[in-house]
């Protein structure tokens, strides 16, 4: 996410670091460069504009220049501001209304509102504990109702059904009546997209909205569109009365600008950031968390509240008192720390949060962060006999020609398997007994992640 920005913004800024005085010049040469990495993003310009000065007027006053460490002062000073521009914190869903909470969901075709509908149905189900109804007003695009059908029974919110011969604001009001019968907490209103802001949608949308009357309407925008997003939520909220924005696709968004643009041009802050395809992969936007991010600095509050929802604590802790109790470390627990590890997003999706991620070489990022080979490895696990799993040293010849057969995959590739699961081994026999952690962790100091792995050096989710 935003990586292009982030190495931009951490280069500009390293050369400040450790320097025992800023002076004008080399804070105006810093800047020079934070200002051509937030064109580069394609953050909208009077928001650079906007930005640069507020960074200027605090870096050459008395809160840089008299600090201990000048540098590190001048980023926290870049880190304040890219939280303000986004907007200061995180701006809940108003769920204290009288239910049903009516969701509006607004956007251009193509930006995922469908998908966002079936990623809030999930969020408000599974973390706030609600019943959901969801209802598609779109009544143009041929699949969109049966496809919001879909996603409902998949993150298990009521659907309620509709068709094309209907009018829009007759859905939304017949819904909403069923919703009020079946003592629904929320409702959630898909609306039709266009492919541009045109005079009959944003009059469609709007008498929607003023028959309805919902507590939040929220736009839906693709992150990859940059500042045309922030110029099309404004668009939009000069027709409607947005509550909020959803900030979809944020995980292929090497750029930022829309992150960085919306608050400041629409007035509206980001609830919500989709940070994949997988239906539970929408997040509560946390302007902090992403200036940390932004900024190289990771966001391990996010990956500790990862952990605790996405990681089966039983699992975990079944294979941690397995190996502290000296039973060993076999290829069924390795697939157990596979699959946990894809359930949280895969390497990438980890490795993102870390503090720290932007001084590690490239190269040496995609060596670990390749996600495609932890399929790889559990379906050659999964071609392996139990009896192989609990025993991989009878892993010989013809039974490795067997597994590779059975997961599609090479001999060479069993190999690399294997011996990536040696040295996982061998990390868990250090954990065995008093101190067991600690010389784990003295052994893992400068040693590289494994070729092609994905699981680097971790042990088990649940021990810390």
């Amino acid at each position: 996410m935003f990586d292009n920005l982030s190495d931009r913004l951490s280069g500009a800024l390293k050369n400040l670091t450790g320097k025992g005085k800023i002076t004008e010049d080399n804070v105006k040469e810093t800047l020079r460069e934070v200002r051509m990495a937030l064109l580069e993003a394609d953050v909208a310009l009077p928001v650079v504009k906007d930005f640069i000065a507020a960074v200027k007027t605090r870096a050459v006053g008395t809160e840089v220049g008299k600090a201990l460490d000048p540098g590190q002062a001048f980023i926290k000073v870049v880190n304040d501001e890219l939280v303000k521009a986004m907007g200061a914190e995180n701006d809940a869903l108003d769920l204290n209304a009288k239910p049903p909470v009516v969701i509006l969901l607004a956007g251009l075709q193509g930006a995922g509102k469908t998908t966002s509908a079936g990623k809030l149905s999930h969020l408000l189900i599974n973390r706030e504990k609600k019943s959901v109804m969801v209802a598609s007003a779109d009544v143009y695009r041929p699949a969109a109702i049966k496809q919001l059908e879909t996603v409902a029974g998949e993150v298990g919110a009521t659907f309620f059904p509709s068709s094309t011969e209907q009018k829009p604001v007759d859905i939304a009001k017949n819904a909403i009546e069923e919703a009020r019968k079946q003592f629904m907490d929320v409702i959630i209103i898909d609306t039709a997209g266009r492919l541009a802001v045109d005079e009959a949608m944003m009059s469609e949308i709007s008498e929607l909205q003023q028959t309805v009357e919902p507590t939040e309407t929220l736009f839906v925008v693709d992150s990859m569109t940059g500042q045309d997003a922030a110029n099309t939520a404004k668009a939009f909220n000069d027709a409607l009365d947005l509550t909020g924005v959803i900030l979809t696709k944020a995980d292929g968004d090497a750029r930022g600008g829309a992150a960085l643009s919306i608050r400041q041009i629409t007035g509206k802050p980001i609830k919500f950031i989709g940070m994949g395809e997988k239906l539970d992969q929408l997040e509560p936007f946390h302007p902090e968390r992403v200036a940390s991010r932004i900024l190289g600095m990771g966001d391990v509050l996010s990956l500790i509240e990862e952990v605790e929802r996405k990681v089966d604590k039983t699992k975990a802790e079944k294979v941690a008192k397995k190996i502290m109790k000296g039973k060993g470390f076999d290829l069924q627990d390795f697939r157990e720390q596979l699959l946990q590890m894809s359930n949280m997003g895969g390497m990438a999706g980890l490795m993102d949060k870390l503090p720290g991620m932007g001084q590690i070489p490239e190269a040496a990022k995609q060596k670990v962060m390749n996600d495609k080979s932890t399929g790889r490895m559990v379906a050659m696990i999964n071609s392996m006999t139990p009896k192989e799993r609990a025993r991989p040293e009878l892993i010989k010849g013809s039974r490795k020609k067997r597994i590779a057969n059975g997961s599609g995959t090479q001999i060479q590739d069993v190999n690399r398997m294997l011996k990536q699961f040696n040295q996982m081994q061998k990390m868990m026999k250090k954990m065995k007994g008093k101190g067991g952690m600690m010389k784990m962790m003295r052994s893992m100091q400068g040693m590289t992640p494994p070729g092609g792995g994905g699981m680097g050096g971790m042990p088990p989710f649940g021990r810390k």
